[in-house]
């Protein structure tokens, strides 16, 4: 018989194992995924090693809540798969030992991993978005390096489009090029052409320095058109055999100020988050009491005077006021005038209600974007739990190792996931359902699968055995026939 002590062992370190490799797999999976969507901020900019490994880094830190949680499916279900192929999960409970018993240290191991996972998300993860989204919008404003393709109009330049016919790579000159300058405006462009060219950045990469060869240029004097009595545009035109032009053309990586970001709901920790919660809720209660009272006291209760008679509503007299009356009292021109003015209050009290249920409606969005942020701290590591609960019994039923069925099963499962909570953060963000119910509706649909596949493992039941429904059907199958005959 297994001591436990050695049990525990041995199954955490066979576990640990596969966990690491899991873990580096879907890291590296959704690296991928996320460098291909941010690839346009980082190629053909001539960004520093430093710059690149600091992007990676924080971009490998972002994405672990969703790396993490399908780690752990995938290790827990190839490593209870392969214990069930190798017979040993058959030999330890006819040892006696229960599943329960032999996921216990794999069950303090995730609980620990769980508390770690919440740390992660409520004090590391918003220090890195902050950081990360930092990089990125500092990445987007980087000027690209220049690179001036051949036979093709560029404008990577802000201001200029230039054209080049053809390139001399060994001497560095653009041949036949045309310029045209737009940075005194559209209707004041100037162009340039010239047979030759050479381009070079300045020392402290700020600047363009072209030299140019036996061209022309020509400059549209459309401010001086007034000054002409005719109807035609002044222009000038310059030759010359060699002409040196200096352009703006900052490629240096400048990095943003952090504190653009700090008030964003993605980098704050749970007490900036309560806080903000509490602000924003008082805050759109006292603009719906502002509102409503405005409204009430002042907007539709106005005093209006056509020819010396006055139409009048008193809201605290208890005299009942027919208003009709009030109206054809009027003379014709007098009720037209009223039916005017009553329009253009209603219209000008329509676009004042709007205006002012938009700026609330901002308000609640923001809102439940830090509601959101708020239990996502909590969903992280409710889910590492829940995974493992799925994945454990789960390969001790079906009893296969290796990266064949439990990597299926794994996706099938982790898609599943994703898209109910995908689902329910949608129907969370645009107020249709209470934020904790639309972000733990995921949470709500997995852990009744844990439960129910914890306890067929523990009863050794085949749900996944194919023999199980062949007979199954095969009795149905008779039972129909025989009520047929």
């Amino acid at each position: 018989m297994f001591h436990l002590k050695q049990l525990d062992k041995y199954i955490f370190l066979r576990f640990l194992e596969v966990l690491f490799a899991t873990f580096f797999i879907c890291t590296f999976i959704f690296l991928m995924q996320f460098l291909w969507k941010h690839i346009g901020e980082l190629v053909g900019k001539g960004l520093e090693t430093r710059v690149l490994l600091e992007f990676f880094y924080y971009s490998v830190l972002s994405i672990i809540p969703m790396a993490l949680p399908l780690a752990i499916l995938l290790a827990s279900l190839m490593s209870f798969g392969n214990l069930g192929e190798k017979m040993e999960l058959t030999a330890l409970k006819a040892s006696g030992i229960s599943l329960f018993r032999i996921m216990l240290s794999l069950l303090v191991f995730i609980s620990f991993i769980s508390l770690g996972a919440f740390f992660f998300s409520n004090n590391v993860l918003p220090v890195t978005q902050k950081k990360l989204w930092t990089l990125i919008f500092s990445l987007r404003q980087t000027t690209p390096e220049l690179d001036i393709p051949k036979g093709e109009f560029y404008s990577g330049i802000t201001g200029y489009n230039i054209y080049v016919r053809e390139k001399d790579n060994k001497r560095k000159l653009l041949k036949n090029l045309m310029i045209y300058d737009f940075t005194k405006g559209f209707n004041n462009a100037s162009v340039t052409v010239a047979d030759s060219a050479r381009l070079k950045l300045s020392t402290d990469k700020t600047y363009l320095l072209l030299t140019l060869y036996s061209g022309e240029s020509f400059e549209n004097l459309r401010k001086q058109q007034s000054q002409t009595p005719s109807s035609s545009i002044p222009y000038r035109r310059e030759s010359f055999t060699k002409k040196e032009v200096i352009i703006d053309f900052d490629t240096n990586f400048s990095r943003i100020d952090e504190n653009i970001l700090k008030d964003q709901y993605m980098t704050k920790n749970m007490e900036a988050l309560s806080l903000s919660i509490d602000s924003l809720r008082h805050k759109i209660d006292s603009l719906s009491t502002q509102f409503a009272l405005r409204y009430k006291n002042s907007h539709f209760f106005d005093r209006i005077i056509f020819e010396g008679k006055t139409l009048t509503v008193i809201t605290n007299s208890k005299e009942n006021i027919n208003s009709d009356s009030l109206f054809f009292s009027l003379k014709k021109r007098d009720m037209e005038k009223a039916l005017t003015f009553a329009i253009e209050q209603a219209n000008r009290y329509n676009n004042d209600i709007t205006a002012n249920q938009t700026y609330l409606n901002s308000e609640k969005y923001l809102l439940i974007r830090h509601l959101i942020e708020w239990h996502r701290k909590f969903t992280l590591a409710f889910a590492c739990i829940i995974f493992f609960f799925i994945g454990a019994p789960l390969g001790a039923i079906i009893r296969k190792g290796g990266l064949g069925m439990p990597v299926v099963i794994s996706v099938v499962m982790f898609i599943f996931y994703y898209v109910i909570d995908f689902s329910g953060y949608k129907l969370a963000r645009e107020d249709v359902w209470p934020v904790w119910v639309g972000i733990w509706l995921s949470s709500f649909f997995l852990l009744p699968i844990g439960v129910f596949l914890t306890y067929k493992a523990a009863m050794d039941s085949p749900i996944f055995n194919t023999e199980t429904y062949t007979i199954f059907f095969s009795k149905i199958k008779k039972l129909f026939t025989k009520k047929k005959n």
